[in-house]
């Protein structure tokens, strides 16, 4: 990063000691139209002899001082073995010269230098984007010693286990866990959400994100390039790398356009009677900035609009992809729902107590960091039951966790898990025992026998179904919702949703085996899920996004698209910044090759009016117009900051009718 930062410095200062050359020869060129006023006392009165003298002189010297870079660029290309549009501008100039049109050759090199580093200053901006991520990261830490006493040391130098005070006002230095103090801290330079989020002990901060209020004590997970605003300059830096087919389409017919162009230049020359003028004026017109710019400022005002909203997109080319989805899978936990599990109902078995049930069950899911896992624990933590250390604990992926307590097998998962392991489940043959519809349930077995069942419940996402309904009004028929939990649960969960189908109780092979039929059924497949248990299904999905990926390096490296928020809208702005920024290209490579193809008409029928000053300044604007009409997408998609906090504020609403879990 430290290579990029001065790879920024050293691009920086070319363009601006380039921008001073182009203005000191605009300058001279300029004065060359004005110093025969000086002599005759009137702009328009007949020139003298020492007039001309000094008009040429200072039109030759800013010409030439304008000229060098743009000659030295095509010969420089000429000689690497490739072709570059620059060298019919530089053919232009040389004429100009030839011909001893110094002012002429001087307008056209200036309009054309300004054409230059407006596509300099473009392409810098991307740079400049990463520069602003890094200088989020403060270069001082305050670490705490182990005696206590607290120094200042650099921000590179953190290494994880270290502590670090936090106060208000300051930027989190790296990725860590709060150890002690509560404050407000704002992620929006991450994750894009504008409004700030309350932390206390026990919870994660990233690097780069901004202490409000209190103060903090911070250990320390992630350090450096390690932080998820490190992953996140990778993501920035690997999408300026990339080119959407289009841009290799283009590259791929540039090296035939300049030879092509100067034949028909050449031509044009001849049959006009060896008219420099209109020679000059084609080959300026013709040469094609509009359409270099097209694409790439397109690109980097969308990939600036994606990541104000904490969008991150590791290829350019996956815009492509978002346009065409026809078909887009979720998963369920923590992408439909929020993955906060509770419990809300236990149901023993006759004979148990519910302490011995909640019990046995935290013991073995003590170890899992699954969802269920962390509730099952927090309500025994609630109840004050003792929980015991198990002993060669064991997670089976999609069916359950085991393990040793007290000596005895203990086995947690689903009905027909426990029931393939041989556990007796004939105590739900009476009706009371029975699993309820729209509860997801896990059977708790120790040694042969059932101690029952514990039942959970998900809340769906607030702003879930907004994001569904918006994703159907932009086309997309197939929302599928695929889950590893029972069909009861999923039917509530996909209804609320308004999911064109349902897959439940599915294992992580299958929903593999869903993403590969839908693509041989000519879909265009996108698979959302939170990164984790997901990780094969988001790589073999045409698109991959992956949700509430701040801090989840599983979730950045198997994805496509990364959201670093929790809040499914991202989706449908994904694909409509996709087909917006495609519609912008499209304006931009159509604007550009009907303004060449005009120019070029106007130099040859309009040679009188459509000179090559003319030409220059023209080209010059039309590129300006494509440079404004791309950055429009910066703005994309600013409506949806104004809803998050809404979102929010609904998702921490208890919902209605939730069943209280009593006192075990």
């Amino acid at each position: 990063m430290q290579h990029d930062r001065l790879s920024l410095q050293v691009e920086t200062g070319r363009a601006t000691a380039k921008l001073i050359a182009t203005l000191l020869g605009g300058v001279l060129v300029l004065s060359s139209f004005v110093v025969p006023s000086l002599f005759t006392g009137s702009l328009f009165g007949p020139e003298t002899e020492r007039a001309s003298f000094y008009r040429d002189i200072l039109a030759m010297v800013g010409a030439f001082l304008l000229a060098v870079p743009l000659w030295w660029h095509a010969v420089h290309c000429l000689f690497g073995g490739h072709m570059h549009m620059d060298e019919l501008v530089a053919v232009a100039i040389l004429a100009a010269f030839a011909t001893y049109d110094y002012q002429t050759a001087g307008v056209v090199a200036f309009f054309l230098l300004l054409s230059n580093l407006i596509e300099t200053r473009t392409a810098l901006g991307a740079r400049a984007a990463i520069a602003g991520l890094v200088r989020l990261t403060p270069t001082k830490a305050h670490r705490l010693g182990a005696d206590g006493a607290e120094a200042e040391v650099e921000a590179h130098n953190l290494r994880p286990g270290d502590v670090v005070i936090v106060r208000p006002g300051d930027n989190v230095p790296a990725d860590g866990v709060i150890v002690r103090g509560s404050s407000t801290i704002s992620a929006a330079n991450i994750t894009g959400e504008s409004r700030p989020v309350e932390r206390a002990e026990g919870m994660e901060v990233f690097g780069g994100t901004s202490n409000v209020t209190g103060a903090l004590q911070v250990r320390v997970t992630k350090a450096g390039h390690d932080t998820t605003l490190g992953r996140v300059q990778d993501l920035i830096l690997e999408a300026e790398r990339t080119r959407i087919p289009l841009m290799r389409l283009i590259d791929q017919y540039a090296a035939w356009y300049t030879p092509v162009t100067l034949m028909l230049t050449l031509v044009v020359w001849f049959f006009s009677n060896y008219n420099t003028n209109v020679a000059i004026s084609m080959l300026v017109i013709a040469c094609p900035c509009a359409l270099i710019l097209a694409t790439p400022t397109a690109i980097v005002a969308s990939l600036s609009a994606a990541a104000r909203l904490g969008v991150y997109i590791k290829d350019v080319g996956n815009i492509e992809w978002a346009r065409k989805l026809t078909a887009v899978v979720f998963d369920k936990t923590g992408t439909l729902t929020t993955g906060e599990l509770a419990v809300t109902r236990l149901m023993p078995a006759p004979g148990v107590d519910a302490a011995d049930l909640i019990k046995a069950a935290a013991a073995v899911e003590r170890l899992s960091t699954h969802p269920v896992a962390r509730a099952i624990t927090a309500v025994a933590q609630r109840a004050r039951v003792e929980i015991a250390e198990p002993q060669d604990f064991k997670e089976v992926s999609g069916k359950g966790v085991s393990g040793r307590v007290n000596g005895e097998t203990v086995l947690v998962g689903r009905q027909t898990w426990v029931r393939d392991q041989g556990a007796d489940l004939s105590f739900l043959n009476d009706e009371k025992f029975q699993e309820p519809e729209g509860v997801s349930t896990l059977f708790v077995v120790r040694g042969d026998r059932c101690l029952g069942w514990i039942g959970l419940e998900d809340r769906t996402r607030p702003e879930a179904r907004q994001a569904m309904d918006e994703l159907r009004q932009l086309g997309i028929r197939d929302l599928i919702m695929v889950t590893g939990d029972r069909w009861s649960v999923a039917r509530r969960v996909a209804k609320e949703m308004g999911c064109s189908e349902v897959q439940a109780e599915v294992l992580p092979q299958d929903k593999l085996a869903l993403v590969d039929a839908l693509k041989r059924r000519a879909h265009t497949v996108a698979v959302v899920g939170d990164g984790v248990n997901d990780a094969p299904a988001l790589a073999a999905g045409s698109l991959g996004i992956a949700m509430g990926a701040a801090g989840s390096d599983v979730a950045m490296n198997s994805a496509s698209v990364a959201l670093m928020s929790n809040d499914l809208r991202r989706l449908p702005f994904l694909v409509g910044l996709s087909r917006q920024t495609t519609r912008v290209i499209w304006q931009n490579l159509i604007f550009g090759v009907c303004f060449i193809i005009v120019g070029v008409m106007a130099s040859i029928y309009a040679e009188k009016y459509f000179t090559p000053i003319v030409a220059a300044f023209m080209h010059t604007l039309s590129s300006a117009i494509v440079v404004f009409n791309s950055a429009r997408m910066v703005r994309y998609g600013e409506h949806i900051q104004s809803f998050v906090g809404k979102a929010r504020e609904a998702k921490e609403t208890p919902a209605p009718g939730r069943v209280a879990l009593q006192a075990v």
